[in-house]
């Protein structure tokens, strides 16, 4: 007759660890919690920034581009005006894929992020997209 482990055996053998490791993949929301220590966008930092993302010509006015491998989506709400945010969703951490009708959208489980804010426009996401810090130096958009 064979025994079979149970998961309360397996907790109780690997101690804290499987613990904490089981409970982080058992969650639901895929919140990383990075919503609250965020930095806040900037718009204009002349002589500042690292990386270049693009020319604010590259970011159409009422929509955004998705930058993946930066993992920021950058949107220009209004002319002239810059957002950049996280472009991971706070529901279950996928890379959101478009930006279309004033909101960034995740193909996971439907999540859209009002491309002002970040915040949630549409479940099942509860939290908005944390933002990032760009600068617009001139026509250059730079992730800092």
């Amino acid at each position: 007759m064979s025994i079979r482990p149970t998961r309360r055996t397996i907790l109780i053998a690997t101690g804290g660890a499987g613990a904490a490791a089981l409970v982080a993949g058992c969650g639901d929301s895929g919140d990383n919690g990075d919503a609250s220590t965020s930095t806040p966008t900037s718009t204009t930092s002349p002589g500042q920034g690292g990386e270049e993302l693009a020319t604010t010509d590259d970011i159409p006015v009422g929509g955004g581009t998705i930058f993946k491998d930066q993992e920021v989506v950058v949107t220009q709400p209004e002319q002239g005006e810059f957002k950049a945010f996280s472009a991971i969703c706070t529901h279950q951490r996928c890379t959101v894929s478009t930006v279309a009708d004033g909101t960034i959208n995740c193909p996971c489980h439907g999540s859209k992020f009002n491309i002002t804010d970040g915040s949630v426009a549409n479940p099942p996401a509860t939290k908005p997209l944390p933002e990032k810090q760009i600068t617009v130096d001139g026509n250059s958009i730079r992730l800092v």
